[in-house]
């Protein structure tokens, strides 16, 4: 598919850790918004875990984004900084792919992409995936946070009560928009105070209360 270059431009890698699960809901969500060009990377790790954790051949990653690109395409156009994004981001990022792009070895268009986003100084949102860490892993999001990337690692939100794994999922596909400055109402529910929230669980109850005595009503009769 043809670029437009008429609406914002985001670069989304998926590298082999797991939880690709989260970059495949993000273009998703972006395809279903309408108002980002994605531009996709996928690296071989990466199809592989999508395959695995998703049941995804590489055609239909591919169908989610705008534009696709080769890893090992060095030539693409988001390997250089006259073309212009808005930012990356990786999901997830191995801890591979981390070590590359904090100690700049841009070895495949993945890690080029994230490079070119930090010397031009655009937005880089590194969702990496791994636990427990070591010191290498440590210092690596130290120096790729020096240098300007963030990292994201896809910490659950247990504050927003999530009843599913896709709830964990959206709410991180959501905090991922945010940094990009993406309106997402329909994806994840936000915090509004602990007031509000016991507000709200209460009027919950009460309703699934009324609820059950309903049922138990109709049961009778």
């Amino acid at each position: 598919m043809q670029s437009t270059q008429s609406r914002e431009r985001i670069v989304v890698g998926i590298s082999g850790a797991s939880g690709a699960v989260i970059g495949v809901r993000l273009l998703a969500a972006l395809g279903r918004l309408g108002t980002v060009e994605t531009h996709l990377i996928v690296s071989p790790s990466g199809a592989i875990t999508a395959a695995q954790e998703l049941g995804l051949t590489r055609s239909d990653l591919d169908g989610l984004a705008d534009v696709v690109h080769n890893v090992r395409d060095i030539g693409a156009a988001v390997a250089s900084g006259s073309f212009v994004t808005a930012g990356m981001v990786i999901a997830p990022c191995s801890m591979k792919t981390l070590a590359s792009v904090a100690n700049g070895f841009a070895d495949n268009l993945l890690t080029r992409a994230a490079d070119v986003m930090l010397k031009e100084r655009r937005r880089l949102v590194l969702v990496a995936r791994e636990t427990p860490l070591n010191l290498a892993h440590l210092r690596n999001m130290t120096l790729a946070t020096e240098m300007g990337a963030i990292v994201m690692p896809p910490v659950p939100a247990f504050y927003a009560h999530p009843q599913t794994v896709d709830d964990i999922v959206d709410h991180t596909v959501g905090r991922i928009m945010d940094l990009f400055g993406i309106e997402h109402r329909e994806i994840a529910r936000r915090w509004s105070g602990l007031a509000s929230e016991f507000n709200r669980r209460e009027n919950d109850e009460g309703d699934d209360a009324h609820a059950a005595a309903t049922r138990g009503q109709g049961a009778m009769n």
